[in-house]
């Protein structure tokens, strides 16, 4: 690693650090504090957190790689993200915000199910929080392998120290300063991801001589890498934009939406949010489809190089860094990539202790539990699941990075349309709200897992619907909903409609 590129890494890692300090003295006074932020984000901090939040390592490598592949016909999952994101902050994103308050001021996706439904039997709460307890403990576990690998392929250090340098910083300002350490760091690190996705392609489309050449670098190498159809079907085009009906059951976006300080800044974030995704997915793309026309023009070897293995491919923006700028601002644009792990590592990690702490440590073990236990024991489960991640992530197990691989679809096929319906269809409910999580859940593992002629459909589309069918199917043959959840449905729907 250059000593410029290791100054500006280091110089992200304090401000990491120095935020979660600032978070532990303003605002750990006990767990709703700690796991929600005392629902006080502001609207700009919302956006750029649950922004930072989603878009991990893969908008900085997996994007520009395949983009840099094939062209304009990568940008479908792209688009998909998009329209999802969008949708998740109408739709969703106000009703879940004035819902969680009313519905005894949950703060869990769980706790939220539970009371929503008055599910007496708390086997709504407990396979909602199985399911993200295991699975989000994969997911941290896949992000710290990621920043692993890339201290590993982008500054030459070991995948260990890598690994344990990601982890400690992370785990540091998140067990320091819990949610608002989170969601201020997310914040920073979307900047930084927003500003190196912007500069990078201008600076590309600047030295190769203009939009125009560009363009006509790109054609020249052959390939129809500006035909959006490139080598795509009907289905492929729909599986990949099936990916934004993930958004809807995503527990480490949806908590962003639970902790904005009033609804009524939610348009707000929206706009933000959605301005944002548009610059860093758009900039993403155009990295790898600027950075052809400069390899073909100044770099043929490289081109040859990369044009063997995607997975090559995918270090086209660690490339262009370091070829386009001094190594100063180059580790300030390398440390996008980093910020892109660590905010996605980060808001798992508090979820699935949230998740310990509020839905299995106070339901079964304490239920009496004062401010002070909790924030402690909200704390130590930072602690736990880090270091089960960090143990699974020494040795990384393709069954396992495949599993969370799929873990998006899990999430979006087994609570997004539970969340859709809770919050939309006052007749859902709690049977039917289970029976729908169940098997949309089942639907994923076995479309990915069992044998058939339909492995190109995207696994979220049927969990997703079959879901969908199920909870209305069990829920209509149910008794009609208690007048009590009728009612606090429609004041959610009239303080939403207000406040648009």
């Amino acid at each position: 690693m250059n000593i410029y590129e290791l100054i500006s890494i280091g110089i992200y890692m304090l401000v990491m650090i120095a935020i979660g300090v600032y978070s532990w003295r303003k605002s750990t006074a006990n767990s709703d504090e700690f796991l929600i932020g005392g629902r006080k984000m502001s609207a700009a901090v919302t956006a750029l957190s649950a922004g930072a939040a989603d878009m991990s390592g893969w908008m900085l490598m997996g994007l520009p790689g395949a983009m840099y592949f094939v062209g304009l016909s990568a940008s479908w999952i792209a688009i998909g993200l998009t329209i999802g994101a969008f949708l998740n902050y109408v739709l969703v994103a106000p009703r879940l915000r004035v819902y969680t308050e009313l519905a005894g001021n949950a703060i869990t996706l769980p706790v939220f199910f539970e009371n929503r439904f008055r599910d007496k039997t708390q086997l709504l709460k407990i396979a909602s929080s199985v399911f993200i307890l295991v699975f989000f403990t994969l997911y941290t576990s896949a992000g710290m392998v990621s920043g692993g690998r890339l201290f590993e392929s982008a500054f030459g250090m070991s995948y260990n120290t890598g690994l344990f340098v990601t982890s400690f910083v992370v785990v540091l300002y998140t067990f320091l300063g819990g949610f608002m350490a989170v969601s201020l760091t997310d914040f920073v690190q979307g900047t930084i991801m927003v500003l190196a996705l912007v500069i990078v392609p201008i600076v590309i489309v600047n030295q190769v001589g203009g939009l125009g050449d560009t363009l006509d670098f790109i054609e020249s190498k052959g390939e129809n890498y500006l035909d959006l159809f490139k080598g795509t079907t009907t289905v492929s085009i729909v599986s990949l934009l099936a990916w934004g009906l993930g958004y809807f059951g995503q527990p480490h976006i949806l908590v962003r939406f639970m902790a904005i300080d009033k609804v009524s800044d939610i348009p707000k974030a929206r706009n933000i949010g959605i301005s944002w995704m548009i610059f860093t997915v758009g900039g993403a793309m155009l990295v790898g489809l600027f950075g052809i026309a400069y390899l073909y023009k100044f770099d043929p070897g490289t081109m040859q190089h990369f044009d063997n293995s995607q997975e090559l491919a995918e270090t086209v923006f660690i490339y262009m860094s370091r070829t386009l700028f001094h190594p100063l601002i180059g580790g300030f644009l390398l440390s996008a990539i980093l910020a892109a792990v660590m905010s996605t590592i980060s808001s798992q990690l508090l979820v699935t202790s949230s998740s310990m702490t509020e839905d299995i440590y106070r339901t079964f073990f304490n239920k009496k539990a004062s401010a002070k236990n909790m924030l402690s024991m909200s704390r130590l489960s930072v602690l736990i699941v880090a270091v089960i991640a960090v143990i699974l992530s020494l040795n990384p197990q393709d069954s396992i990075l495949d599993l969370v691989g799929h873990a998006w679809a899990g999430f979006g096929a087994a609570f997004g349309p539970v969340v859709l319906m809770s919050l939309l269809w006052k007749r859902t409910t709690a049977k039917g709200a289970l029976a729908g999580m169940l098997v949309g859940g089942a639907t994923v593992l076995i479309w990915v897992y069992a044998d058939h002629p339909l492995k190109e459909v995207y696994e979220i589309i049927p969990g997703f619907v079959l879901n969908l069918i199920t909870i209305v199917i069990v829920s209509v043959s149910a008794k009609t909903p208690a007048a009590e959840l009728e009612q606090e449905f429609d004041e959610v729907q009239r303080i939403v409609h207000e406040n648009k």
